[in-house]
């Protein structure tokens, strides 16, 4: 499955892809909030989630849950992109192409759950809609191997901007 925007193209990720994942995930900017991860765990990881290109060249990796049970139905995210292309809406495109295709299959419900110092990201999901439910305390453990608060954000498929 592929979905195409303007600038990027979100494809099923594949055993292919590790290694450029793991490229990315030990970028410095990165790893400070993603966990050190070894290639089996990133093949582990490797469904359900889409790997974001850009000029056919993988630049990001952006994991989802989908919860399909008919009372609770929503979809969790993770994203990262390259260092090299932050700030310049790469993420965002690709959050909102994904979350289109999720509305499309009847999901009214999305969150993400960005470190709360990752100010960086919390600004970019804010800019397409989630907005803040509350703080995870302990909620993850940093690559130092402290525990450090979480911030829950959601988003309903009216608030998509």
């Amino acid at each position: 499955m592929e979905l195409r925007g303007e600038r990027v193209l979100l494809r099923r990720a594949e055993d292919g892809d590790v290694d450029a994942l793991l490229t990315l995930l030990a970028e410095p900017e990165i790893a400070q909030w993603w966990s050190a991860y070894e290639a089996d765990e990133v093949r582990a990881d490797l469904d359900p989630s889409f790997v974001i290109l850009v000029g056919g060249v993988v630049v990001g990796w952006l994991q989802y849950d989908e919860e399909t049970e008919p009372d609770y139905p929503h979809v969790a995210f993770d994203i990262l992109v390259t260092t090299r292309l932050r700030g310049r809406g790469y993420g965002r495109e690709a959050l909102r192409l994904a979350i289109r295709h999720f509305i499309a299959r009847g999901h009214h419900r999305f969150t993400i759950d960005p470190s709360l110092g990752n100010e960086r990201a919390i600004r970019a999901y804010a800019a397409i809609g989630f907005k803040p439910v509350g703080v995870l305390r302990a909620y993850e453990r940093a690559p130092d191997g402290s525990w450090r608060d979480g911030l829950l954000m959601d988003l309903l498929a009216d608030e998509l901007v």
